[in-house]
């Protein structure tokens, strides 16, 4: 702790003026790196696996088919047991019995702040932006499936977990594809997989779990304080700080933050959407209707009917995080007595942040027709989401932007944290434990180098690499779906013979 706090005042007390005078020279080159980079991820992960016309992207191909063969396997779980989920999350079923770090509760919390946030504000605005109402639709087919998805990653890291000497709990991808490849027969393959997996995380959460955010929050406080203009590093520093007090504490105290921020902003956003979707309320109809009709009519949206589906698995994707593993990690810390559990309360983490938060934001955007409007075509061309939400709220809600442009901060915030444990966790996996400070003072300096950087890059970056994940990830769902399913099955039947109540009481808190 010692040490990262002295980190953070070299941060605040030397690093402002070195970034003051390298930003000139710095700035075209890092951002040129990152495109180059963007280039050659692309011609992999976005290889046409349909020759001709359409164009079907490998990786949206891969989200997309998963997401309904685990639906269909586990005989549509997201529908049928979200109830039970809810009491889970209730703590109905809370015993002494539980082993993990955090409550279902803490953990859900701690996922959501990592996906609820510039994914749903920033990032549904690029996609209608680009993809046309359309992508709404799509977004929404997306998270549908995945919450499947969500449930038989989450439940794996809960089968597979390991508790370290220290306490802490190792979960996630990496586990579950070393361990069950390894019961396959084919551990060589796994252990290659899993460390793909962390080195990929761990890009990530320097891309999609730090530097988007920072450009993004920047970009909406920007408009409200013209002082971060002219000095964007002060905000990078000063995020830099504010993320390095909490990721000292690990997954509990993040868990802390993180149900105390998401619950509070999600309300105060999801009331500005909904009287904004009040004052359109005569609108609302046309708006579904483009909604529905533009999903497989899309007017001038690049690709056509792929493109605009592209659009909508894409966001979907690096909102929800459903099929990509990351949520995993935070999820397999959870206590709870069997893994399946765990799995059902996952069941949320797309439906409130994608089915619910995202259609919310779609809705603002295509009532209040910025996506569109000539006048904030340079937003769209900057991929300045978070600013051109602003932008809608501001035209309803006079003085929302400036709350908004706190919200976002506040989000941007609750998401690095998570991240920051992610990536944590993915680097003491592939380098051990004693090297995790290593990952931290690199992950606060990417907070202040994201002020940098644009935001078109980053988004592309981000992107890239989050849907990376998603390859070793599915091919552990695939391998280990029957595992689950046993468990599920043997879940299900304690339920309805009772088992489980009695056991409640027997171990009760």
């Amino acid at each position: 702790m010692r040490q990262l706090l002295k980190l953070i005042m070299l941060l605040l007390l030397v690093l402002p003026a070195q970034l003051a005078f390298a930003q000139a020279e710095s700035a075209p080159a890092i951002d040129h790196f990152f495109g180059v980079m963007n280039g050659y991820l692309a011609s992999v992960l976005f290889y046409d696996v349909m020759p001709g016309e359409p164009v079907v992207p490998f990786i949206v191909a891969w989200l997309v088919v998963g997401g309904v063969y685990l639906t269909c396997r586990f005989g549509f779980i997201n529908v049928r047991m979200m109830g039970h989920a809810l009491a889970v999350l209730r703590g109905k079923y809370q015993s002494t019995a539980d082993k993990g770090e955090v409550s279902p509760f803490q953990a859900l919390s701690a996922a959501l702040s990592a996906t609820v946030g510039l994914g749903n504000i920033a990032g549904v605005a690029i996609a209608v932006s680009i993809g046309g109402p359309g992508a709404t639709f799509w977004m929404i087919v997306a998270g549908f499936f995945g919450m499947s998805a969500k449930f038989t990653e989450v439940t794996l890291a809960q089968m597979y977990r390991e508790f370290r000497s220290d306490g802490r709990v190792m979960g996630g991808a990496m586990q579950y594809l070393s361990k069950g490849f390894a019961e396959k027969g084919m551990a060589n393959t796994g252990r290659a997989l899993a460390v793909l997996f962390a080195v990929l995380c761990i890009c990530a959460s320097f891309g999609g779990g730090n530097a988007f955010q920072v450009s993004q929050a920047l970009g909406a406080v920007q408009n409200e304080l013209p002082f971060f203009t002219t000095y964007p590093w002060v905000f990078g520093v000063f995020m830099a700080g504010a993320v390095g007090l909490v990721i000292i504490g690990g997954i509990k105290r993040i868990a802390h933050v993180a149900e105390a921020i998401v619950p509070v902003m999600v309300f105060i956003y999801l009331s500005a959407c909904i009287w904004i979707i009040l004052t359109y309320a005569a609108a609302v109809p046309a708006a579904i209707n483009m909604i529905v009709t533009e999903a497989f009519a899309p007017i001038a949206v690049a690709g056509g009917l792929v493109g605009v589906i592209v659009q909508g698995f894409k966001r979907a994707a690096f909102s929800s995080e459903a099929g990509i593993g990351s949520a995993a990690i935070a999820h397999s810390a959870a206590s709870v007595r069997y893994p399946v559990r765990q799995g059902l309360v996952a069941l949320y983490e797309p439906f409130i942040d994608t089915i619910i938060i995202c259609t919310m934001t779609a809705l603002v955007i295509i009532l209040t027709g910025v996506y569109n409007a000539p006048e904030h075509h340079a937003l769209v061309e900057a991929s300045k989401g978070a600013a051109l939400t602003a932008v809608a709220f501001g035209s309803v809600i006079s003085w929302f932007p400036i709350v908004l442009s706190i919200a976002v901060v506040l989000f941007a915030y609750s998401t690095m944290i998570s991240w920051s444990y992610y990536g944590e966790r993915c680097w003491t996996y592939v380098f051990g434990e004693r090297f995790s400070m290593v990952y931290r003072i690199i992950f606060l300096m990417f907070i202040v180098l994201a002020s940098l950087v644009s935001a078109d890059n980053i988004l592309d970056f981000s992107d890239l690499l989050l849907l990376a994940m998603a390859f070793p990830n599915l091919l552990a769902l695939y391998l280990l779906q029957g595992k689950v399913a046993t468990a599920l099955k043997a879940y299900i039947a304690k339920l309805r013979s009772g088992e489980l109540d009695r056991e409640v009481k027997d171990h009760q808190v």
